[in-house]
């Protein structure tokens, strides 16, 4: 380590000339700033794909580009807020659900279709092709303001997870009183299994779930851990309704104030983001399960029948959908879902042979 007594020291041997370099050398300012707001907490996987973006994007710019990251809500303390934010350009980046996507443009609600998606494999083979610039073109069609630049995960999947009873097959939701996020798709799908839906914030869930005001609610194992909902939540159903996706959004004037060359790098940080980000939650998702179940909860894996049952009491649902927006984005997922599962089970076959 240099001190400033060896500094004094060298300024007698000559080092004073180095000395002023030092002090006189111009400083290099980024020229841009990419602002990244979220309201998850440091703890997500959305705060660990976004140092992954942050990292490469400065480091691929020499510096020009300089990244910041805003967790748990320390730019913007709302999902409105911070849309807001974006919309209008105060905000470079943000990261929205299925719902909150909703909320710019109604008819992307296709996205929460009832096991529309039925694994991992083909919902990431499925938000790594057309299907993403389908939804990129009709939202700066529609909206403007926002670019998608990619699509990862924030939680896994959504499951029922119950208090006291558990829940096997759509019969068994019937009269449950279940915590549902304000989107109509959610609020749709319990009621066509028989179920009473409960639009509850998520800072009341845990107490919601201990009083009795629900007897459960949808959501992935990690966000069940993280809230220690498992203190009232017994069992779950790994029904996977829903696929949990993170839409990461850019500001479309700050994407196109950028050189052709930062474009690349800043497009290419959110492919590396979404790497990251979607692998994370299976991770955590292992010790989650751990922890739900030392905790004495229960959790249960439908059989192909039972499966079947849920997806054929969901169909009321896919039925409301058709009637408010038509069948475009219906059809087109499908094709994805279709093409995804061929493309998946070909390179199977190839690499079983």
């Amino acid at each position: 380590m240099i001190t400033w007594q060896k500094c004094a020291a060298m300024t007698a041997a000559g080092g004073l000339a180095l000395s002023a370099m030092a002090f006189t050398a111009p400083s290099f300012a980024a020229d841009t700033k990419l602002k990244i707001a979220f309201l998850g907490s440091q703890d997500d996987e959305d705060y660990d794909g976004s140092l992954v973006l942050k990292n490469y994007v400065e480091s691929a710019s020499n510096g020009a580009i300089e990244v910041e990251i805003f967790p748990s809500g320390r730019f913007c303390s709302n999902a409105d807020e911070c849309s807001e934010a974006l919309l209008d350009g105060r905000l470079e980046v943000y990261i929205t659900t299925n719902g909150g996507l909703a909320g710019w443009y109604p008819p992307a609600q296709f996205l929460d279709l009832p096991y529309l998606l039925p694994n991992d494999r083909v919902a990431e083979c499925v938000f790594d092709g057309p299907l993403v610039g389908k939804i990129r073109d009709a939202v700066l069609q529609d909206v403007g303001a926002a670019r998608l630049m990619a699509v990862s995960n924030t939680g896994g999947w959504r499951n029922i997870a119950t208090t006291a009873k558990q829940v096997k097959t759509p019969d068994d939701v019937k009269g449950l009183k279940l915590r549902t996020i304000g989107a109509d798709i959610q609020i749709e799908l319990v009621k066509s299994m028989g179920g009473n839906p409960t639009p509850i914030a998520w800072p009341e869930v845990y107490t919601s779930l201990g009083t009795g005001v629900v007897e459960g609610t949808k959501n992935g194992i990690t966000d069940i851990v993280n809230m220690k909902f498992q203190d009232h939540l017994k069992y779950i159903s790994l029904d996977g309704h829903a696929y949990m996706a993170a839409l990461w959004w850019m500001n479309e004037d700050a994407f196109k104030d950028l050189s052709p060359e930062h474009q690349r790098i800043v497009y290419d940080g959110f492919q590396f983001l979404k790497q990251t980000a979607r692998v994370l939650p299976m991770r955590k998702g292992v010790d989650a399960f751990a922890a739900f179940k030392e905790a004495g909860g229960t959790v249960y894996s439908p059989t192909a029948d039972e499966k079947a049952s849920f997806q054929k009491a969901a169909q009321p649902v896919w039925a409301w959908y058709e009637s408010n927006f038509g069948r475009e984005w219906i059809d087109a997922a499908q094709t994805a879902v279709n093409d995804c599962e061929a493309k998946l089970t070909a390179e199977f076959e190839e690499a079983a042979k």
